[in-house]
């Protein structure tokens, strides 16, 4: 196949927006072979490979792709597997537009190589046409703990697996895989996946314990004393939710986007042979501008409701990804931009009734060289709504830091790591991910993850 100059992506398929927002199954049907190669021409290959270096694994991208346009797809597969172990993750929930593809050389004058569909075409074709699982490499006699099971852990798990340690991750969940179970909805990350790249972890003899929380069930100390662990990585992310303070948001009706997400994701609330509790909402309120407010918005209309996203700022400054913010636009969800609730109204019984909001325009701006929104006076009315969910970011869970002696967090209770190693400050513990960072994205903790572990196999081989 020659070289394919069309200024635009091949388009994916999806599920039609009228039907998706009333089911859970995925919106992006993926590419067929065929699709995929003609994408895979639109590469040009070029001398420097800049989508490399927007890469936080360095996944070898123009090769993949070389292998994609050729027909290669098993090649493709042991190229990104080199360097990234979920690709069918990050294939799905990447934010490729802000990072690989921002590079991308035919996004000068059109639009960039779909280097995420390509991704995800590759891991979904490896899936269905390949049972093979990984060897159990030889064994180095050396054990590690892994703190949570999410991309930062799974991540950190697989490298030092490959390497022959004995690693044991422990997930405070019954089932593993963090924020890509609980937090992710099916229709953008079907959870078979995350059990797909797991179950490779346990062909390699990585253990997964689960129901236990670290920090209760075990300390740290006694993983390292009492049952003998030469090192831990710590990658329990960023589980406390973050509130307004304002009146009423102790009324019944109002979730963390945490809560809700956990309750349809990994509980599934919305399959009626799981009897997981979850209010009946007629019209919900979804106040934050990020991926998860757009998670908790797209949930809550396929769960039968009106919803609306309330956010601060304008359009232009939502940090949620663009795809997402079209999904939901698509699917019927109203956004109010520049608007900030004041006060959550409820009835005798407290249980919510509506919002007050305030109208905003944007001032001067802020630290964060964004425009600080302001508020309209006078400008305040209130919608009917019977829910709230606030997804306005999460920190850190304390546990962990507050029954371990030596480990040092920053004023948002982050751990404290050597930015070359990921090592916290005390010795053979080392973190990474949300825990470190505050909320991020999946391939930045996962990154986090195989920089930990490529310290902890330099710490180990030493010792």
């Amino acid at each position: 196949m020659g070289r394919n100059m069309s200024l635009e992506k091949v388009k994916m398929p999806e599920q039609a927006p009228d039907v998706r927002n009333h089911n859970f199954q995925e919106v992006s049907l993926g590419y067929t072979p065929e699709m995929a190669m003609e994408e895979a021409a639109r590469c040009l290959n070029c001398k420097n490979h800049p989508c490399v270096a927007g890469c936080p694994v360095n996944v070898r991208i123009p090769e993949f792709i070389q292998k994609v346009a050729e027909g290669d797809f098993a090649a493709a597969y042991d190229i990104i597997t080199s360097t990234n172990a979920l690709p069918a993750v990050c294939g799905r929930v990447c934010p490729q537009e802000s990072q690989c593809e921002s590079k991308c050389i035919r996004g000068i004058k059109g639009e960039p190589v779909a280097i995420g569909r390509l991704e995800r075409f590759v891991a979904d074709w490896h899936m269905a046409n390949s049972d093979e699982m990984p060897q159990k490499p030889e064994p180095k006699g050396k054990k590690v703990a892994i703190v949570g099971s999410g991309p930062s852990g799974l991540a950190c798990a697989g490298d030092l697996a490959k390497k022959g340690y004995a690693v044991t991750i422990f997930e405070a969940f019954h089932t593993a895989g963090g924020v890509l179970v609980y937090g992710i909805p099916e229709f953008r990350l079907p959870k078979k996946i995350v059990q797909k790249e797991i179950d490779k972890l346990t062909a390699m003899g990585v253990e997964v314990m689960t129901n236990m929380v670290i920090g209760r069930v075990l300390s740290i100390d006694e993983l390292m004393n009492d049952m003998g662990f030469d090192a831990v990585f710590i990658g329990s992310g960023a589980g406390l939710p973050s509130f307004m303070g304002i009146p009423g948001e102790a009324y019944v009706g109002v979730y963390s986007a945490n809560e809700y997400l956990t309750r349809i994701n990994l509980m599934k609330s919305y399959n009626k042979d799981y009897d997981t509790p979850l209010r009946k909402s007629k019209a919900v309120a979804v106040v934050g501008g990020g991926n998860v407010a757009m998670d908790a918005a797209r949930c809550a209309k396929r769960m039968g409701a009106k919803v609306y996203i309330i956010y601060r700022r304008s359009e232009a400054e939502m940090p949620a990804r663009k795809e997402e913010i079209h999904h939901a636009k698509e699917e019927g969800i109203e956004f109010l931009f520049l608007h900030n609730p004041v006060q959550i109204l409820g009835d005798e019984n407290k249980q919510v009734t509506g919002i007050e909001c305030v109208k905003m325009e944007l001032g001067e701006p802020d630290d964060s060289g964004r425009r600080r929104p302001v508020p309209i006076e006078g400008s305040n009315f209130v919608i009917d709504v019977d829910t709230v969910i606030m997804a306005l970011g999460t920190s850190p869970n304390p546990l962990i830091r507050s029954t371990t002696a030596g480990l040092e967090t920053n004023k948002k209770g982050c751990l404290i790591v050597n930015e070359e190693t990921n090592q916290t400050t005390r010795d053979h513990v080392y973190a990474g991910g949300d825990a470190v960072t505050g909320a991020a994205t999946v391939i930045l903790a996962m990154g986090a993850g195989k920089k930990a572990a490529a310290a902890i196999d330099a710490e180990l081989s030493n010792r």
